[in-house]
């Protein structure tokens, strides 16, 4: 990563077009998608059978989740080849895969690959994507605030694993997948990398533990 992209990622607010309006955008949008487990696990199959209803079709479940995230990639590659930045991005990204494209698709391939288990199938799906949507703002604003990095890791291992507890509560989330999925998920919004934004790695790495965990549940 240049030197360039690594101060454009330090500086949410600065690197954000639309400065503060920008970033409070991206963090409402972030924290919107919250929202996307009750989607998919409560209300997925009843929305996909209105859409068959109303277009004559036959779609599941998963192929409709599955088409949302390549419509994402084809207006994020329209997007790249305009060369755009739109409100709320940061200026990099004119020319570099979206935050909300990595998002959107490390959603995707939780919706479509983690193994369902408790409540409506969401035991590991919905702590997996809060702990992205709540989590990553969360971190985000602990290190803008000039807090500790090693803080930042304390704190943020504390909030997922109150995540991760809710789902334990009410998901029937197995109890003992908090110590491993509350630090492993900020380990991994923790690497820069140029070809990869955090909003992937804080999903998909966590992903493949579960995807192994899935036959022992």
């Amino acid at each position: 990563m240049s030197e360039d992209e690594q101060v454009e990622m330090s500086d949410p607010i600065e690197h954000s077009i639309g400065g503060k309006g920008g970033h409070l955008l991206r963090r409402t949008f972030h924290i919107s998608m919250s929202i996307l487990p009750w989607l998919y696990y409560w209300e997925g199959q009843n929305i996909t059978d209105w859409i068959n209803e109303l277009g004559g079709l036959d779609l599941s479940r998963e192929m409709l989740a599955s088409s949302m995230v390549f419509a994402i990639i084809l207006g994020e590659s329209i997007r790249l080849k305009m060369g755009v930045a739109v409100y709320g991005q940061r200026d990099y990204e004119a020319d570099h895969i979206s935050a909300l494209a990595w998002g959107a698709f490390a959603v995707g391939m939780v919706c479509l690959t983690v193994p369902e288990a408790g409540l409506h199938g969401a035991a590991l799906g919905a702590p997996l994507i809060l702990s992205l949507s709540l989590g990553d703002p969360a971190l985000g604003e602990m290190r803008r605030s000039g807090m500790d990095e090693k803080n930042v890791m304390l704190f943020g291992m504390l909030f997922l694993a109150i995540i991760w507890g809710a789902g334990a509560m009410w998901l029937g989330t197995p109890w003992w997948l908090i110590p491993l999925f509350a630090p492993l998920g900020v380990l991994a919004e923790k690497p820069r990398l140029r070809w990869i934004d955090d909003n992937a790695t804080m999903l998909l790495i966590p992903l493949g533990l579960a995807i192994l965990i899935g036959p022992w549940l």
